[in-house]
This record gives C-alpha cells, sequence and structure tokens, in this order.
C-alpha cells in the first residue's frame, strides 16, 4: 500500500492526500478494473512513441522507429503549413478548434537557459530539417514547407523559444507567423478555450 501511494504521489498534480484517495479507490474496485488500468499503462509504455515525421505521440506494437501519428497521416492535411507547439497536450487542445487543417511540430519542451534547455535538448533540428527537405516535411509527396507558424505558449519561455525559431526560420526564406494573442500572456494552451484558440489561430500575424 505505502509503495503504491508512494508512487501515485509521484505524479504531476497529485499530492500525498491524493494519492491516498487513488490507492484507496483502486484497492476498493474489482481486481479486473486495477488489472485494466495496470495493463493501459503498460500498453501505453510500450507502444507510444514519438512520431518519426513532427514528435507528436504515435506508435504501433512492434514497430521499433516509431509510426506516423493520425494527423502527419491524415492525407487531407496541408503539409505545406507546419504549426509548432511545446507539447503534444498543446496540440491537442488546438485539434479540438477544428479550425486549423495543416501539420505539427512539436518541440518537446521551451528554451530555458536557467533550467539548462538549449536547442539540442528540443526537437529544433527536426524542424528545420523539415524545412530544408521536403522528404522529411512530407515522406509519401515532399510537400515543401511554406508557412511555420508559431504556437508557443505566452510566456518569457515560450516567447524567447519563438524569436530564436524566426530568428533560424528567416535565414531560410520560409514565412513565419505567430498566434495572435487572443492566448492571454502567462497562460498556458491547454487551458485555453475553443473559442480563445480559433481566434488565435484565425488572427496570427507575421512574426516581427
Amino acid at each position: 500500500m505505502v509503495r503504491l501511494v508512494d508512487e501515485l504521489a509521484r505524479l504531476p498534480g497529485i499530492g500525498r492526500r491524493s494519492a491516498e484517495r487513488l490507492a484507496f479507490h483502486i484497492l476498493r474496485s474489482p481486481r479486473d478494473h486495477a488489472m485494466t488500468l495496470s495493463r493501459a499503462i503498460a500498453d501505453a509504455k510500450q507502444n507510444v512513441r514519438p512520431c518519426r515525421v513532427c514528435s507528436n505521440l504515435a506508435g504501433a506494437p512492434g514497430d521499433p522507429q516509431g509510426s506516423m501519428c493520425s494527423v502527419c497521416g491524415d492525407p487531407r492535411r496541408d503539409r505545406a503549413m507546419v504549426m509548432v507547439v511545446e507539447q503534444a497536450r498543446d496540440l491537442i487542445a488546438l485539434e479540438q478548434t477544428a479550425m486549423y487543417r495543416g501539420v505539427y511540430h512539436v518541440l518537446m519542451g521551451r528554451l530555458s537557459p536557467l533550467e539548462g534547455v538549449g536547442p539540442g535538448d528540443l526537437t529544433t533540428a527536426d524542424l528545420l530539417r523539415r524545412v530544408d527537405e521536403p522528404s522529411a516535411n512530407d515522406p509519401a509527396g515532399g510537400a515543401p514547407v511554406r508557412e511555420v507558424i508559431l504556437a508557443l505558449n505566452p510566456t518569457l519561455e515560450g516567447d524567447g523559444t519563438a524569436m530564436y525559431l524566426a530568428e533560424e526560420l528567416s535565414k531560410r526564406g520560409v514565412k513565419v507567423t505567430r498566434l495572435a494573442r487572443g492566448v492571454p500572456t502567462g497562460s498556458q494552451l491547454e487551458y485555453a478555450n475553443k473559442a480563445v484558440l480559433a481566434d488565435a489561430i484565425e488572427g496570427r500575424r507575421p512574426m516581427e
């Protein structure tokens, strides 16, 4: 019991008391429910991998190289337009607006010099390669990138990351835009409602 509480308390946003409540709930629930949860966690860790194109969540059993995610694998998406986000959860929030028909690139974080996070710790090189090499952006048809939309969280680190990417992308002659400031400064994309995110996508403007 103590081990279960300790492990649950390591989850983000879960304090000791919340971990204890979850542990007691698991113990009270039917055995098959607990085993289903256990198998779901194991399956996710074994099978979910970064998309080989955009680093979104993807993966299939027995595919050590990682498959393409559902967005990159959709032939109806506009591969000339790439929206850059910090985390996969930001991508999910933006997809719920149903306002965007391009593809994405997940940085897996943001630049944070104070925490020792530099460009090499993110998927920055993969993004730039997608711009430089159309085949890396679109393995099926080699569609070149026409526009990169920076949809990073409006925080100090997010703005710093956006400025760095804008500078690197401008060297390659690609159009760079960012989400309009319909997203409040200091907030997180995953907590913004659909209307705010839809307005931000529609009102994006060139990166200055």
